[in-house]
């Protein structure tokens, strides 16, 4: 959180990773995703004037992938700011050599933290309920690699993992993957303090009011419908070696002058 009186002078950010940082699923009226990264770059583009914004995140990518696509085109833009998430993908599937994970990780970090001023990692959020509890592990082994490169390349973690916000899983989609709107205003909320900047939303940790649980007839017609428009389409990609993100262009590729809302 900031703790003086002036704030940063950020001129430019680049987004990296996956549907997370693309945005899903924070759904705008055309059709097109926002989310979090969007949101920061419309806030600190509101401060400083020829702020400029890319964002190269690709749903459904591997670490392997944001190395290979990714992380040079950003590092050969030096930013500012640039944002790394990746590799929760990985620990999503069945098979995750994590050895690998951590290795390749530890790559994009070694790339982009000398190509800009400030490098920003993440413990990413996590649901709560079962599928959390089963690739737990793997997460938190991934998130451990994470505080690691912090420490040694001066990056910035932010914390999503820990904030008791963003479990419960009114702040999550229908696919039960990703955040809604009011959980990537949470998170930009949270780079943004983290970057230094004054806080506009002191609480975005703490949990939404409670209300009654689902009957047991709606958590059926729910789980119906996770499984037919979700969960079986993402077992056929899993399968036949799809992607969500294959042959998509990145969201935002070049560095430019940013003018959207915050």
């Amino acid at each position: 959180m900031q703790t003086n009186s002036t704030p940063p002078a950020h001129t430019s950010l680049v987004a990296v990773g996956d549907s997370f940082t693309e945005g899903m699923s924070d759904l705008q009226p055309d059709g097109s995703y926002r989310g979090w990264a969007d949101l920061l770059a419309g806030r600190m583009a509101a401060r400083t004037p020829g702020f400029r914004y890319a964002n190269l995140a690709v749903r459904g990518k591997l670490i392997g992938q944001i190395v290979d696509e990714q992380v040079d085109v950003a590092a050969a833009m030096n930013a500012d700011v640039i944002t790394l998430v990746g590799g929760l993908n990985d620990t999503l599937r069945p098979k995750c050599d994590m050895g690998r994970v951590r290795s390749l990780l530890t790559e994009a970090v070694e790339r982009l933290a000398p190509s800009c001023k400030q490098l920003v990692l993440m413990r990413s959020p996590g649901r709560q309920g079962p599928v959390l509890e089963r690739f737990r592990p793997r997460m938190e082994e991934l998130f451990a690699c994470v505080d690691d490169l912090a420490d040694k390349h001066g990056a910035v973690v932010v914390d999503l993992y820990g904030a008791p916000s963003l479990g419960d899983p009114r702040l999550w989609d229908v696919d039960r993957l990703h955040l809604t709107a009011e959980g990537h205003r949470r998170v930009a909320e949270a780079v943004w303090q983290s970057l230094g900047y004054e806080a506009e939303d002191v609480e975005w940790r703490t949990p939404m009011p409670a209300t009654p649980p689902p009957g047991w007839a709606s958590r059926r017609v729910a789980d119906a419908r996770f499984a037919r428009e979700h969960l079986i389409p993402w077992i056929g990609r899993r399968l036949t070696g799809r992607s969500s993100g294959d042959g998509r262009p990145p969201k935002r590729p070049e560095l430019l002058p940013y003018e959207g809302q915050a």
